[in-house]
């Protein structure tokens, strides 16, 4: 059994329905989403059309997202649903900068992950999912895709369905019919200052993280006139830890190689000042990293709930180690 979506543009009206439907159901705060529509246009005037583009999460069969999550908030399902334990998240975004769909974000009101989880709580219960229930067009179908009888299955068999960033590997189970090639491909896509109903909100990103250099054209380029907010993941902090973390591991390797080939001048210089240089930098590098949590108070799930998968587990046991290593130098 896995579930998945089917989103049919040919029928789509781009009415947000399946968003409200999605925030109610879910109690999801303003500002954030877990699942809403993007709009582009393609053509100029009076040749021109406006796609709607329905985004959530895409349940992958090979999430990233879990496989990154250092304390295992994020989890697949016996039936395919990619959903997540907010109880032990530490808000630590690393899911959302593996997500190749920007499908997660992190919740103003606990500072957790989130996202889209297929109303796992009404699946439970034989629902359907609150936004397939509420569509008017009937566009977003939801089933087991391997069972041959489920409208789903069928769709996906007879029909030319397509899926975003096939060249990711994700093995996504969200499937397009009848979408506009370039509404699916950032590469393809150009953007202005503005909206339909107002200004762009920055999200620090630069340009080259959400457009090629050269954009994808055809005969008339494809414009996004409106969409969600996506703000960076991770800022100044994270980009300072890798340099205080270099610092620290410099100070013992230099050090050490100078005392096994017999260049060091003044032996108890380097008994001391290195390790000591490394320990401050790598206590600075341990701050820098807590701080950058949303819930920083959890932040020993990552030592004693790890996931092995994540290399922010393994990357936080080495510094504990390289910390012991420095503190024995003493």
């Amino acid at each position: 059994m896995r579930y998945g979506f089917v989103i049919d543009h040919r029928k789509c009206i781009g009415c947000h329905a399946c968003t409200v439907a999605c925030k109610s159901e879910n109690e999801v705060p303003l500002g954030v989403f877990r699942t809403w529509v993007k709009y582009t246009e393609k053509g100029e005037f009076p040749n021109t059309r406006r796609f709607f583009t329905v985004e959530r999460c895409n349940h992958c069969d090979n999430a990233p997202c879990i496989e990154i999550c250092p304390t295992k908030a994020l989890y697949r399902r016996p039936d395919g649903i990619v959903d997540f334990d907010a109880s032990r998240c530490i808000g630590c975004k690393s899911c959302m900068q593996a997500c190749p769909y920007d499908a997660i974000y992190i919740d103003p009101f606990t500072n957790t992950a989130a996202k889209c989880n297929y109303c796992a709580h009404r699946v439970d219960q034989n629902l359907l999912p609150a936004c397939v229930v509420v569509c008017p067009a009937k566009a977003i179908i939801a089933g087991d895709i391997d069972d041959p009888a489920s409208e789903i299955h069928q769709l996906i068999s007879r029909e030319n369905v397509s899926v975003r960033k096939p060249e990711q590997g994700t093995r996504p189970k969200l499937f397009y019919l009848g979408a506009d090639d370039a509404s699916l491909t950032p590469e393809a896509l150009s953007w202005d200052n503005a909206y339909l109903w107002g200004e762009i909100r920055p999200d620090g990103r630069p340009k080259e993280a959400k457009q090629a250099n050269e954009p994808l054209v055809g005969p008339g380029d494809t414009k996004v006139v409106y969409d969600v907010h996506h703000p960076k993941p991770w800022g100044w902090r994270v980009a300072t830890y890798l340099w205080t973390k270099g610092i620290a591991a410099g100070a013992l390797l230099i050090a050490a190689i100078l005392l096994l080939f017999g260049w060091a001048g003044d032996r108890s210089t380097f008994d001391l000042a290195a390790p000591v240089l490394a320990i401050a930098f790598i206590v600075l590098t341990a701050i820098f990293l807590i701080a950058d949590l949303k819930r920083p108070e959890r932040f020993w799930f990552l030592l004693l709930k790890p996931n092995p998968t994540s290399w922010l587990v393994w990357g936080g046991y080495i510094l504990g180690l390289f910390g012991g290593v420095a503190f024995l130098w003493l």
